[in-house]
């Protein structure tokens, strides 16, 4: 066990220095990310879900600095990694709608000036009306809109971002007229 350890002291040094680093980068990015959601008043659950997409690309940054430290044989991975990357490529192409869902739930997260409780109206002729909208729930992949008759409208994260939004009331103001 010993000879271990003097073998591959250097791999377990830098792989350790490594870990340290990703685990306090997490921590801050983890820290940042619920004071901009305290800050924005965003939904805690919104901001776990944030959290948990931030702490999945830390964990894979890692696993790429540790193969590289520890010298995997790349030559033997190449067969497994393209074959990783076509399955990936082929599903990723195929749900490209989610994985652009997903991408427009963490930028709405960051910048999305509405807030779970607001009145607004969505510009956009599929919809076909001018109808008052209340924001539900904002989820990963969609936005949960209720109407003034109760009927839910589930709208894509990826179009909200391309559609022009009015707000008609705030959350805030609706509570100080009551």
């Amino acid at each position: 066990m010993t000879d271990y350890f003097i073998k591959y002291q250097r791999e377990i040094i830098e792989s350790s220095i490594w870990i340290l680093i990703f685990l306090i980068l997490k921590f801050i990015c983890t820290k940042a990310i619920r004071k901009i959601g305290a800050l924005k008043g965003i939904n805690k659950i919104r901001t776990r879900l944030i959290v948990k997409y931030i702490s999945t690309a830390f964990f894979l940054l890692i696993s790429i600095a540790l193969i590289i430290i520890w010298g995997i044989n790349f030559n033997s991975l190449i067969p497994i990694l393209s074959s990783v990357f076509a399955i990936l490529g082929i599903a990723l192409f195929a749900n490209w709608s989610i994985l652009s869902n997903v991408t427009s739930g963490v930028i709405l997260f960051f910048s999305f000036p509405y807030k779970i409780g607001d009145k607004i109206r969505i510009i956009d002729k599929d919809i076909g009306t001018e109808e008052t909208y209340l924001i539900e729930d904002i989820k990963a992949y969609h936005i949960h809109l209720s109407n003034t008759r109760g009927e839910l409208l589930t709208y894509p994260n990826s179009l909200i971002l391309q559609k022009p939004i009015v707000l008609v009331e705030t959350y805030e103001k609706s509570l100080a007229d009551k």
